[in-house]
């Protein structure tokens, strides 16, 4: 087990270089081993000594970020923490950068970076840097939020007593929660699934600003339709909805139609959107008209809600540890009691059809 992660920072602005290193630097168990201006002076630095983990910006001079991304992902798999801008094109890109193997983001704004980095997004960073050192590198090859340090809040925090779900309907949705990695993995489970499917609420950890572009992105690559979910959103077959970075999502129940509400709150196991705050409302709003999936990620965010799920009746899938990029929260679901059932990634679909059939 290695001593330190060393972490390399490639970022056209001196601000950013100077900022996050000394951020990381403060951080035990982490070496910034060097700060690079561009991809070309990175790779150079990276002759002599090879990164546990890259900090990337993705828009550069002589070489942009995404190129650099690919052809470390094509030569030797790295893990790879994107720092981006909040705007559309950032955001785009950003997404593309997931596709192409990073494993993490981290929101750079366009003004107050030595601010913004050393008031209020160190931690993130400090996170996003350890989350990628658990990646399974093989995984990131295969397959081409980061937040304060608060009180770890349960999804008490956000939901509402007194709901109960229905006895079995025909209708069934399926709930997945999941955080690093989980943008490659759910693109894997989305597009093999037919028009005709389960309706589905996520909650995959990432920034705010950045769901929209992710919905967007796999709407055009799946049969299903993807969007990022509204207040108010029904859950219908054929229909994925992506909780917004930054907020909560709850599934409700109004008769024999569910939707969803979209809220604020606090953090809740120091994230937001929580997947213990979906997986605990479909629990008690859905029951055993439900399929609960937990997919890879660092921690323990929806164990405890998948647990619930489980117990009110619902059908429990975990991604296997061979399959994840990284095996924390499956990990902490199954040694719960959480899971009916750990399948490989490719599993996840077949499953998911299998225990939550579409009348037709």
């Amino acid at each position: 087990m290695r001593s330190r992660i060393t972490v390399l920072i490639v970022d056209d602005s001196a601000v950013v270089r100077q900022v996050a290193t000394s951020v990381l630097s403060r951080e035990p168990g982490i070496e910034v081993m060097g700060a690079a201006a561009d991809p070309i002076f990175a790779m150079e630095r990276m002759k002599s000594a090879w990164p546990d983990v890259i900090v990337l910006d993705v828009e550069m001079p002589r070489m942009d970020g995404l190129t650099f991304l690919r052809k470390i992902m094509a030569e030797r798999p790295t893990p790879v923490v994107i720092c981006s801008s909040l705007t559309t094109k950032g955001a785009d890109t950003t997404m593309q950068a997931l596709a192409a193997g990073a494993v993490g983001i981290v929101m750079k704004p366009g003004i107050g970076v030595r601010r913004f980095l050393i008031e209020d997004a160190a931690a993130d960073l400090i996170h996003a840097v350890k989350a990628a050192a658990m990646a399974n590198v093989k995984r990131l090859k295969a397959a081409p939020a980061i937040l304060p340090v608060t009180a770890k809040l349960s999804a008490d925090a956000i939901l509402d007593a007194g709901i109960h779900a229905m006895a079995q309907t025909t209708e069934r949705i399926v709930a997945i929660g999941t955080s690093t990695g989980g943008t490659q993995a759910l693109e894997h489970v989305l597009t093999v699934l037919p028009r005709v499917s389960p309706g589905i609420v996520i909650v995959q950890h990432m920034p705010e600003k950045f769901t929209a572009s992710f919905a967007e992105r796999l709407d055009g690559l799946c049969a299903i339709e993807v969007r990022e979910a509204k207040t108010g959103d029904r859950v219908t077959p054929g229909l994925a909805l992506i909780a917004p970075g930054g907020r909560h999502m709850l599934l409700k129940r109004s008769g024999a139609q569910y939707h969803v509400d979209i809220v604020d709150g606090p953090l809740v196991n120091r994230h937001r959107p929580s997947v213990d705050v979906l997986f605990r409302s479909v629990a008690k709003c859905a029951g055993r008209n439900a399929v609960g999936v937990i997919m890879t990620g660092m921690g323990d965010d929806g164990a405890r809600g998948l647990k619930e799920m489980h117990d009110a009746g619902s059908y429990t899938v975990a991604q296997d540890e061979a399959s994840c990029v990284v095996y924390g929260m499956p990990r902490e679901a199954v040694k719960l009691g959480a899971v009916a059932s750990s399948v490989p990634l490719s599993g996840i679909a077949p499953a998911i059809l299998a225990h939550a059939p579409v009348s037709v």
